[in-house]
């Protein structure tokens, strides 16, 4: 499955989601290749301190390859017989690269936090996946609410604008605002292989990555 991570706004957590899921998946027993589309870089970054995390038991555990514009769609078609699943980073920008992903992709995944001005954005991304549709009309588009404050009303007022949200299918599973995710990145490590234990960051993750990869969103390609 080719999977993209994306959005309009910077903040969400893009590169945390994709990361994590990239190593829950490799640590699943998946071939893996993780695409970096983002001009800022972060899921290269988060491969590096990986690979020297882990130096001595092979490095990551996954094949990562940064690519941009245009070569995201064409090295992503061309490369996507050699892996069981393919994880892209797309950043937090509408531009080039972002909707070559979307070209090639079976599962469009928008992390969004529920604040104001990130909300406003659903109507911009909404237009964009329905571009993209018109090209690869198999993509399916979900969206989760991420780093969700523990109170207030925030995630009630946010599922429902996603949920009037054209060609967007509101994920009830969400995940809440943990330093774990920073504290294990900067270790270049996954939330489930970091130490202490935090079972409430676990169990979060957990339940987002059964549904993107358990459910039957389309074939392979």
């Amino acid at each position: 499955m080719i999977i993209v991570c994306g959005g309009i706004k910077g903040g969400g957590g893009k590169t945390t989601i994709s990361t994590n899921l990239a190593v829950m998946r490799s640590l699943a027993g998946k071939d893996v290749l993780l695409v970096d589309a983002d001009e800022q870089d972060s899921a290269s970054d988060f491969v590096a301190v990986r690979d020297e995390t882990f130096a001595k038991h092979g490095g990551a555990g996954f094949t990562s390859v940064k690519l941009r514009a245009a070569a995201v769609r064409n090295d992503v078609a061309r490369m996507a017989e050699k892996y069981d699943d393919i994880i892209i980073d797309a950043g937090g920008r509408d531009n080039p690269g972002h909707r070559a992903a979307l070209l090639v992709a079976n599962l469009y995944v928008i992390p969004l936090f529920p604040g104001s001005f990130d909300v406003w954005t659903l109507e911009s991304v909404s237009k964009l996946i329905e571009d993209a549709v018109s090209f690869n009309q198999g993509l399916k588009s979900v969206c989760f609410l991420n780093r969700l404050a523990s109170t207030g009303s925030e995630k009630e007022e946010a599922a429902e604008i996603v949920k009037d949200t054209a060609g967007l299918l509101y994920l009830e599973q969400s995940i809440g605002y943990r330093k774990v995710f920073y504290q294990s990145a900067a270790d270049g490590k996954a939330v489930v292989e970091y130490r202490p234990r935090n079972i409430k960051a676990i169990e979060e993750i957990q339940r987002v990555y059964e549904v993107i990869f358990e459910q039957a969103w389309e074939e392979k390609r």
